[in-house]
């Protein structure tokens, strides 16, 4: 498949193309290397030349927002009749690419996530920016399955989002699924993003992120995909507690952090909390935030009951009651934290690694 740029060449007489990176609804995305700050950067262009207005608008735009959990615009600039957009480089994965490994996130892996977003969503909203496109692929995670840190991006897009979804009818499917911006973000569309996209505001955003959230600690998303939750999103009772959030030992941070959730789904804007809400409200809610590690089940005991996972720290014991979702087999990848014991350290919670799979 051909693409816009070609690696080596240079543009804004100091980017250097490394490689393609990936491409969103309106871009193509490139790892580019700032010859003259000696540092590798996200450089974007719009697929559509007839979008590079709005390009440009929304760099303007996202370039006012500065906090450590959005990623940072750095320059823009048109050469050629082509433009350019210069964020920070994020090295990780986003959470569309973690998912596909682990489907469902715990419930104290939910809440670090929810929190880190609600402080970058807030910065932004600060600034009266809006996102209007948030889903998983636009929510990067620092050191990938570490989670060391997260950041939301294309704020940078911010505009062309508008513009897009405002060119969709809801009672029309091929505008919908003519639009892979649109056809992408279905499942975390706000009511009024999709009967009134023009319109909308910070409140639709916080819509998306309680999506977003639930999708992670259910693996399911809260209305379906596709055309059809167009119509469960505006009608449908709302979600109730995901029945992986039952287990004893998880439910007492659930009970707490999911009315959190379900406040970002009140179908009338002004009923929903606002982002610096929903930080207020995490920050009163204690959940493990600790590093988390990768290793493998070694063997089971006791009927399966309990086991032991050898990871590069050494060896850890854990009990089924700390899994979160599919119980792994002997011999699979986990993802887990470690606390001290004796003798060895108590591995909790847990979380069944998938076999890779092939990402665009």
């Amino acid at each position: 498949m051909a693409h816009l740029l070609s690696v080596g060449s240079m543009h804004g007489r100091r980017y250097e193309i490394v490689k393609y990176l990936d491409e969103g609804g309106m871009q193509e995305v490139y790892v580019a290397r700032d010859t003259v700050l000696e540092r590798e950067v996200a450089l974007k262009v719009p697929k559509s030349q007839s979008a590079s207005r709005r390009f440009h608008r929304s760099a303007v735009t996202a370039a006012r927002v500065n906090h450590p959990n959005v990623a940072r615009t750095l320059d823009y600039f048109d050469e050629g009749g082509m433009f350019y957009l210069i964020e920070e480089l994020i090295v990780g994965k986003d959470l569309q690419q973690i998912r596909a490994l682990i489907p469902a996130f715990d419930p104290d892996l939910c809440a670090m996530v929810f929190h880190h977003f609600a402080k970058g969503l807030a910065a932004s909203h600060h600034e009266g920016v809006v996102h209007r496109d948030l889903k998983p692929s636009n929510i990067m995670v620092v050191g990938g399955t570490g989670f060391s840190g997260l950041k939301v991006t294309d704020f940078g897009i911010a505009k062309m989002a508008e513009a897009e979804f405002g060119d969709v009818d809801p009672d029309n499917e091929t505008t919908i699924t003519g639009s892979q911006t649109v056809f992408g973000a279905l499942p975390y569309l706000s009511p009024e993003m999709i009967n009134a996209p023009k319109e909308v505001g910070t409140a639709s955003d916080v819509w998306s992120m309680g999506a977003i959230v639930y999708t992670l600690m259910s693996g399911e998303h809260p209305f379906g995909r596709g055309l059809g939750a167009v119509n469960r999103i505006i009608n449908d009772p709302l979600p109730t507690i995901p029945k992986l959030a039952n287990k004893a030992q998880f439910k007492p941070l659930v009970e707490v952090l999911f009315p959190v959730v379900l406040s970002c789904f009140e179908r009338d804007p002004a009923n929903r909390p606002t982002a610096d809400n929903v930080v207020s409200e995490l920050d009163a809610i204690c959940y493990a935030d600790s590093d988390r590690s990768v290793g493998i089940v070694e063997n089971y005991i006791g009927q399966k009951a309990f086991g032991f996972i050898t990871a590069r720290s050494g060896k850890s014991f854990f009990h089924r009651d700390s899994v979160y979702g599919v119980l792994p087999k002997t011999g699979g990848k986990v993802l887990f934290t470690s606390f001290a014991g004796s003798p060895h350290p108590r591995a909790h919670p847990v979380l069944a690694v998938k076999k890779k799979t092939k990402t665009k």
